[in-house]
């Protein structure tokens, strides 16, 4: 049994506040072959430093950058080695210096932690943050068996060389130790597609039934398709910065209140029994039954580790004391279906074994108590996954500005993208949103970081 100790669950703080002053963000699409990855990125940045309402011009933003981070998960995609270093090159600016980050899926998001320590450190004041991934130069096969390297090839990868086959199993694990019926994995599926539908950047929108989920052509058993995120090309943009340069910079700074990671063992059989870790809003009453019937261990096949750790320490250092009052938005790497609902338990919006009711009972939903996914996720919008984690705090750093209408209504923008805005369009801003919280996750849970983003 694992032990955690008083060091080891340490809360972080920041030696500066860090501040999200702009986003940018490309469309996203299963092929992009009329632009390269360095084109991408440059279309992402222009719209961070043209279109965000800053107080400076682009070549006087350019000149208060003084580190850099590169976010992408594989090399394989794009066969380009160091390819952090020609975007670098490409953005004009060398000889700043620069790293690259890869944590598999949770890239962006420790890219993202890795520029927020930089400035809270006093180490730079202005760092963009570029990610991106070229996923269309090898087939969905070959995509598909890169991907599913992320896992241990001594062993997961024997199970069919893709992620989905992974999942199915969790997925077959958490419906015989909670009894969740199928049609509740479908409903994420439905909500997260619909609200794709609103968005110009969206690569998989479409309004469809839970029936509809259901027939779908299966991946693999139980999830189907509509179910699974999506394979992308595309780039997203931040700028952090140190409060000083923050309010030169924008009159609208948001906050990066906390953003911490967890991690867990590559290799899903090496997970042992431990204590569950408890969040803020729970107890050891909480789970005084939990251990009972089909349930023998945590946090076993069903559960992550690195997701609780994560939002453990990041809610210790925001003062959350319970996510689903305390957060008005929330995005979620919504990889496939079952690893949502199994978020939805690991950063304590429902206990252990309870996942289900935070779908069932609307509140992850535009009208509901904690609005979820509102960008259309990785299953309806996007997962160039370079650029994911990315991706999640720029669409909630516009929630948060109340310019999510902006950068989502604008004809001229879905015209941009070769699409026509929708006659049916909804706008999803969430009216006098303060606070929001993103989960950046890799593998089957091998990295995880938890951000919290709040009005200043």
């Amino acid at each position: 049994m694992i032990k955690l100790s008083r060091e080891n669950l340490r809360i972080p703080k920041f030696e500066k506040p860090v501040y999200v002053v702009a986003g940018g963000l490309t469309d996203y699409r299963k092929r992009y072959p009329e632009k390269n990855s360095c084109q991408l990125c440059t279309e992402a940045i222009r719209m961070a430093v043209e279109q965000n309402d800053l107080k400076v011009s682009p070549d006087e933003l350019r000149s208060m950058v003084n580190w850099c981070v590169y976010s992408q998960f594989a090399d394989h995609f794009g066969d380009q080695l160091l390819a952090a270093a020609k975007i670098h090159d490409y953005l004009g600016f060398d000889p700043l210096g620069n790293i690259e980050v890869k944590t598999g899926g949770a890239t962006g998001g420790s890219a993202v932690l890795s520029a927020a320590q930089a400035v809270a450190s006093g180490y730079a004041n202005c760092v963009p943050v570029v990610g991106w991934e070229r996923m269309d130069e090898v087939s969905t096969k070959v995509g598909n068996s890169y991907i599913a390297s992320a896992a241990c090839k001594d062993f997961e990868s024997e199970l069919g060389w893709m992620y989905a086959s992974y999942y199915a199993l969790m997925a077959q694990r958490y419906q015989f130790e909670n009894n969740v019926p199928r049609e509740t994995l479908a409903q994420i599926a439905v909500k997260n597609h619909e609200y794709a539908c609103y968005s110009p950047y969206a690569q998989s929108p479409g309004k469809y039934s839970i029936e509809e989920v259901l027939k779908n052509d299966i991946v693999s058993h139980p999830l189907s398709f509509l179910e699974c995120c999506t394979m992308s090309v595309g780039s997203a943009v931040l700028f952090l910065a140190d409060e000083e340069t923050a309010y030169k910079l924008t009159d609208q700074p948001i906050l990066l209140k906390a953003i911490c990671g967890g991690s867990h063992t590559l290799r899903t059989a090496d997970r042992r029994h431990m204590p569950i870790l408890l969040l803020p809003n729970e107890t050891e009453e909480t789970y005084k039954d939990y251990f009972t019937g089909d349930r023998a261990d945590w946090p076993g096949f069903s559960s992550f580790l690195a997701s609780r750790m994560a939002a453990y320490l990041a809610y210790n250092m925001a003062g959350i004391k319970d996510p689903v009052e305390d957060f008005d938005l929330l995005e979620t790497h919504d990889a496939f279906t079952i690893s949502d609902i199994q978020t939805y338990e690991d950063i304590g919006l429902r206990p252990y074994g309870r996942g289900r009711e935070f779908i069932e009972s609307g509140d992850a939903y535009f009208e509901g108590r904690l609005p979820t996914n509102l960008s259309g996720g990785l299953i309806g919008t996007m997962h160039a996954v370079g650029a994911t984690g990315i991706f999640q705090i720029v669409e909630l750093l516009w929630q948060l500005q109340n310019k999510w209408e902006k950068f989502h209504a604008d004809p001229e923008l879905w015209h941009r993208y070769g699409k026509n805005k929708p006659s049916d369009f909804r706008n999803l801003q969430v009216e006098n949103a303060r606070r929001a919280c993103a989960i950046s996750h890799a593998g089957t849970g091998s990295h995880v970081t938890c951000a919290i983003l709040e009005k200043p």
